[in-house]
């Protein structure tokens, strides 16, 4: 008996049902379909339908892929951190939101300003009433110092309000921009550095930069996507490329990330982490976005992981052509 299958001719010297030719081709009948002379054979009947001289046949699958999920963690001057959106606490209509926003980004660290108290109006609620600095991880930061002297006494006031050594330094250039003054947030860091701080450090996109405050000490490298609170987005992916190549401590976007496609975008480019404030709290529904932003954050990092396909001028089948029918 001759049978044609998948265009192949083969000889057999008995006749078969299918159900007996899929165990002879060591075909599980559950994962295929199959095709007697352009009808198709339901599984039901394979093991009643027996199979005549001179039939063709066609056993097709699903090709394809999935996915395996497991922990992705990432360090930070020796701490173990499983969320790679690291947010701000400012912005927000109220301390309440604030807490939503942060429990529903996901985040495990949390930017938090040193500022006065309020020794006027005692009644005045405070930050760590609703954002538990015991659940999260806080990371005071220099937001609005203009020179290194100013930065340098915030943080040295953060230590001593807190007991935190891990901070996150910024030394702003203008008031128009936020573009940071690099020759002072230099000048910062080695003194924090020397201090025993462990410092993440806002910066310029400019690679040499970076490394250098790398090779300095700096636990995290914090390159600006674009202008603090400016919502336009990765700027410059190639600078970050660059930076996240030649870095040996983690990389993360601070400023400028506008919605859940730049998060995504800084991920996918390599970067550990990306720092957003204005993103969350200045959206219309500033919960659905912290939401939004975990999983782009997610998504941008298993993409990466994943090594996207390579950019081609023109067009290329995605089904093989191999087993045409």
């Amino acid at each position: 008996m001759k049978l044609t299958i998948n265009g192949e001719v083969r000889e057999y010297s008995a006749s078969l049902t299918i159900q007996e030719l899929l165990a002879d081709l060591e075909l599980d009948g559950s994962k295929v379909a199959l095709e007697r002379n352009l009808e198709i054979v339901p599984r039901s009947e394979y093991g009643s339908t027996r199979l005549e001289d001179g039939d063709t046949l066609e056993i097709v699958h699903f090709i394809g892929g999935g996915n395996v999920t497991q922990e992705d963690s990432f360090e930070i001057a020796g701490q173990k951190f499983t969320s790679r959106l690291i947010v701000g606490t400012g912005k927000y209509k109220d301390f309440e939101e604030t807490k939503l926003a942060i429990e529903a980004s996901g985040a495990e660290i949390v930017t938090v300003a040193v500022r006065r108290v309020n020794i006027m109006d005692r009644s005045q609620p405070m930050l760590v009433d609703y954002v538990d600095p015991k659940k999260y991880t806080f990371l005071p930061n220099t937001a609005f110092c203009y020179t290194a002297e100013e930065a340098l006494r915030t943080l040295r006031l953060a230590r001593e309000a807190g007991g935190w050594d891990l901070v996150k330094l910024e030394v702003l250039g203008d008031e128009k921009t936020l573009y940071p003054n690099m020759p002072e947030t230099l000048k910062a860091a080695r003194v924090l550095i020397d201090e025993g701080f462990k410092v993440m450090v806002y910066c310029s996109d400019d690679p040499i930069l970076c490394k250098e405050l790398e090779d300095m000490g700096c636990v995290a490298i914090m390159p600006l996507g674009a202008p603090i609170g400016s919502g336009l987005g990765i700027q410059n992916p190639v600078g970050i490329s660059i930076i996240n190549e030649q870095a040996n401590v983690p990389v993360l976007v601070d400023a400028g990330v506008g919605t859940a496609s730049d998060a995504a975008i800084a991920m996918e480019l390599g970067c550990d982490g990306v720092l957003m404030n204005s993103a969350i709290a200045h959206a219309k529904d500033p919960i659905r976005m912290a939401d939004a932003m975990k999983h782009a954050v997610i998504a941008g990092r298993q993409a990466y992981l994943a090594g996207r396909m390579p950019k081609k001028m023109y067009a290329n089948p995605s089904s093989p052509l191999a087993g045409l029918i």
